[in-house]
């Protein structure tokens, strides 16, 4: 059983004992998407946002056979400067392989619902999901013919597991249409908040229109609300970056697809791609989508804190 893998922080158990809110927060952004020291602020600037909004954080791991579900400050800092290549990546695939390896390992978004969900947590936030690689359903970014099928769990985890998923979108070196369209249909509500356009993670849309708005926070956890009530799997809300650190649409969308391309001439293709696309799209905007990704990260969390404490009302 799931449960006697778990190993819940006493903060953290406190507070689900006493129906106090708490939102689950992954740690892939500590271990493979931001530098150090960056990692390690980012990490501790979203748990004080949680905090700042009345609930209390839980972020996510892997470490000797468990579960973690809430970690103190050492454990951050031990994944934000781990030697590279140390910390394992899980995602639902890989979570049995992460968990009877013993060592350090980073949750994903479908592992930290995994996790989250077990411990009786009802919402999480994270920066962007994954989705639906471009190519994956008819061949390469450059117009070939061979499908890929390189599409995330995290898709998967959304249509099974009941949770609240709060996020800036799906993240844009994706193919963003084919995500929405298999959302749809793994029966996934997408709610945008404050704005008809799904946002476009560095920029504040994507150009597409969000399947569902809500007015506010309150108007989201309303219809959280229902939807957890219903069992009908997860529930994703969607938060535009915070427009001081939002790229331009054009110029967000033009170093993606620069950078798609780039990635396939040199063939980069698999668990490699996001890691690299990031880099690289960091790279061409001079560090402004970096800014943009942090700042969304921190921005996720802040608006899951005030969802968590919403859904107790």
């Amino acid at each position: 059983m799931i449960g006697d893998r778990l190993l819940v922080a006493e903060e953290v158990a406190v507070a689900l004992a006493e129906g106090r809110p708490v939102v689950a927060l992954e740690s892939t952004l500590i271990s493979h998407g931001l530098p150090y020291p960056q990692n390690l602020e980012v990490a501790r600037a979203s748990e004080a946002a949680v905090r700042e909004r009345g609930a209390v954080p839980a972020t996510v791991a892997i470490h000797e056979g468990r579960l973690l579900v809430g970690l103190g400050d050492s454990a951050l800092e031990a994944l934000a400067t781990a030697p590279a290549g140390s910390v394992r990546k899980a995602a639902r695939p890989s979570l049995a392989v992460a968990l009877a390896d013993g060592g350090w390992a980073a949750t994903t978004v479908s592992a930290t619902m995994i996790a989250a969900h077990a411990a009786g947590i009802r919402v999480f936030a994270t920066g962007g999901i994954g989705g639906v690689h471009r190519g994956a359903l008819g061949g390469g970014a450059l117009g070939g013919t061979a499908p890929m099928l390189d599409i995330s769990s995290d898709l998967e985890e959304l249509g099974r597991t009941p949770m609240v998923v709060v996020c800036a979108g799906p993240k844009a070196i994706l193919d963003v249409p084919a995500t929405l369209e298999y959302l749809e249909t793994h029966g996934v509500p997408i709610v945008t908040i404050g704005q008809s356009e799904l946002p476009g993670f560095y920029a504040r849309s994507s150009g597409l229109a969000s399947p569902q708005t809500a007015p506010n926070v309150a108007g989201a956890a309303a219809i959280a609300r229902v939807h957890l009530e219903l069992g009908l799997g997860g529930l994703l809300v969607c938060v535009p970056v915070p427009e001081a650190e939002a790229l331009p649409g054009e110029a967000a969308r033009a170093a993606v697809e620069r950078a798609v391309r780039e990635a396939d001439a040199a063939g980069i293709h698999g668990p490699e791609t996001t890691p690299w696309l990031l880099a690289r799209v960091g790279a061409i905007t001079n560090g402004a989508s970096v800014r943009a990704n942090t700042a969304l990260i921190v921005n996720d969390a802040r608006v899951a804190g005030e969802l968590a404490v919403a859904l107790m009302g």
